[in-house]
């Protein structure tokens, strides 16, 4: 199946941002205050994940706050969950691993969806069903860089959004790679301080991410 604009216009917007932060919401009164100190910090785009109840309804709150802000929906495990997360207005579709009939309703919902893979069987599963942008999850206990590396000499049209064990420390090692558009972390977001409310702490990290992001493809 070809991109259709949408599916190109988003993953260029990933692409050009480079970091993706993977965000877990308890409560959705906490949404808009993320968003907007991620957007203060110049990285306007979050993956929301739907390990808690709250995910679908933080996606909708950030969608009505500001439009232009890249809201995904992140640990879709089922076609269910693909359609509470369309229904909010997620632009993208994040997923832990490669679930054929995830991939499907995400598709046939009109959006772009980077399913998780950890081997080349998985690569080849996903360009079956029309794919080249790939999560790789678990990016560092999954081979890390080597394995990237790796991957890139059979699959160069592949493209992967690394996500799991990315640090500000190992962050730049990532993005160098060819085969790598962004990666998704955390550190920035950590739950705890988004239940503390210090969504300034929030902003001063993300900053100090997209210095370490800075990084010449090799």
């Amino acid at each position: 199946m070809s991109a259709n604009s949408a599916d190109i216009e988003v993953e260029q917007r990933i692409g050009a941002l480079r970091l993706v932060p993977v965000v877990a919401l308890d409560v959705a009164r906490d949404a808009v205050p993320l968003s907007r100190a991620l957007m203060s910090a110049g990285l306007p785009i979050a993956e929301i994940t739907f390990r808690s109840a709250a995910a679908a309804d933080a996606i909708a709150e950030i969608v009505a706050d500001d439009p232009a802000f890249l809201v995904g929906a992140g640990t879709i495990l089922t076609t269910a969950e693909v359609d509470r997360a369309a229904e909010a207005g997620a632009r993208f579709i994040m997923t832990p691993g490669l679930n054929p009939k995830v991939v499907d309703r995400a598709l046939a919902a009109g959006i772009p969806i980077y399913p998780g893979v950890g081997t080349p069987s998985d690569v080849e599963r996903a360009m079956e069903l029309g794919l080249r942008t790939l999560k790789f999850f678990p990016a560092v206990p999954g081979g890390g860089t080597a394995y990237l590396k790796a991957l890139y000499g059979p699959y160069p049209g592949v493209r992967f959004v690394p996500t799991g064990g990315i640090t500000e420390a190992n962050l730049a090692e990532f993005l160098a790679l060819p085969n790598v558009i962004a990666c998704g972390g955390s550190w920035m977001v950590e739950r705890a301080l988004i239940k503390a409310g210090e969504f300034t702490e929030i902003g001063h990290r993300t900053v100090a991410a997209l210095a370490a992001r800075q990084a010449k493809k090799i």
